[in-house]
């Protein structure tokens, strides 16, 4: 005889149905590796994410306004009024007050701004291009080439960036010109190491010995192949640069080896604001507050965009045409 529970139920296993579980009792107790690598993907996005929007902000916040500058009412950058000298900040016409001969500072920051964002996105424009294409060379040919590059990248990265910089400023002179260009010398070695790298990896995949048994020589294979395949983690770099050709100017800018007046640059402004710290702190503070912002946001968003986890080909392709990922694409996660 089949005994029965309190429920009326068979209790025989051998006569009892399929059991039903609670939600409770069919959750998994154990952690295996794949929910792991699971969240810690997701906390990688998460953060990336965070670091994403505010870098967007920190940069945003200091570029729109340096950009807008010319189309705002702004008084005359190098427009002196002694008689209005060392106004605090918020004094009526004066947002960010003024400076020891009376100058708007607002309009001082703003359009130092534009030199010194200028001069930076030019200098790190020449490097990553002069970087690229003595990085690819010498990672791809190799041999004498790449010794002769291996050689000069250690020799100039062996030198005190500053004090080159101040040389080469000295014997041709503070120019605009000059000061990019040589802004631009001393950081192509940072792109050119990364795409070495990246590029002896790449010449040694299939594809690579494919097109060279179709019959394509080196320079096409190089140009049209391993170079876009390199070229989005070099732009990264390029990208974290733009802060330090930032901070470059404007540490030449300080010492009086920058762009030389009338231009307004944001380490000339600190320096002529540097005797009145004590008595006029905003001088000092709010061209200071604009590089850290910027610099802060630029490195943020290297950051972010270098930690954001890469999609999948058919996942991109999917989510472009809008159809849904299969079943077990869903069992297998991101990180499939």
């Amino acid at each position: 005889m089949t005994r029965t529970d309190t429920t009326g139920r068979p209790s025989d296993p051998a006569t009892a149905g399929p059991t039903v579980r609670t939600p409770e009792e069919a959750r998994p107790t154990a952690v295996t590796p794949r929910l792991l690598k699971r969240s810690e993907a997701a906390r990688r996005t998460s953060a990336a994410r965070v670091k994403l929007w505010v870098g967007a902000i920190c940069a945003l916040v200091v570029i729109i306004p340096i950009v807008l500058a010319q189309a705002l009412p702004l008084p005359d950058a190098n427009g002196q009024d002694l008689g209005n000298r060392l106004a605090p900040p918020f004094t009526a016409g004066h947002l960010f007050g003024t400076d020891q001969l009376g100058r708007d500072l607002l309009s001082r920051v703003l359009h130092g701004g534009q030199v010194s964002l200028a001069i930076g996105v030019l200098a790190v424009l020449v490097s990553g291009a002069i970087g690229v294409v003595l990085g690819s060379i010498a990672g791809f040919y190799g041999r004498w080439a790449d010794t002769l590059i291996s050689r000069l990248l250690e020799a100039q990265m062996s030198l005190p960036l500053l004090m080159m910089l101040l040389l080469v400023v000295a014997l041709f002179g503070p120019s605009i010109p000059v000061i990019t260009f040589v802004i631009a010398i001393a950081q192509w070695p940072e792109v050119a190491r990364l795409t070495r790298s990246l590029v002896l990896v790449e010449r040694e995949k299939p594809y690579v010995s494919s097109a060279r048994t179709l019959g394509l020589n080196r320079f096409t294979i190089l140009l049209r192949h391993v170079v876009p395949n390199v070229i989005k983690q070099a732009t990264l770099v390029v990208l974290l640069l733009l802060a330090q050709a930032v901070l470059l100017e404007s540490a030449l800018s300080f010492l009086g080896a920058g762009p030389q007046r009338p231009f307004a640059t944001w380490g000339r402004i600190i320096s002529d604001g540097q005797d009145y710290v004590t008595t006029a702190w905003w001088m000092v503070t709010i061209p200071g507050l604009f590089i850290v912002l910027l610099v802060v946001g630029v490195n943020l968003l290297g950051d972010a965009l270098r930690d954001r986890p890469r999609r999948s080909t058919a996942s991109r392709l999917r989510r472009f045409v809008g159809l849904r990922p299969s079943a077990s694409a869903q069992q297998e996660g991101p990180l499939a």
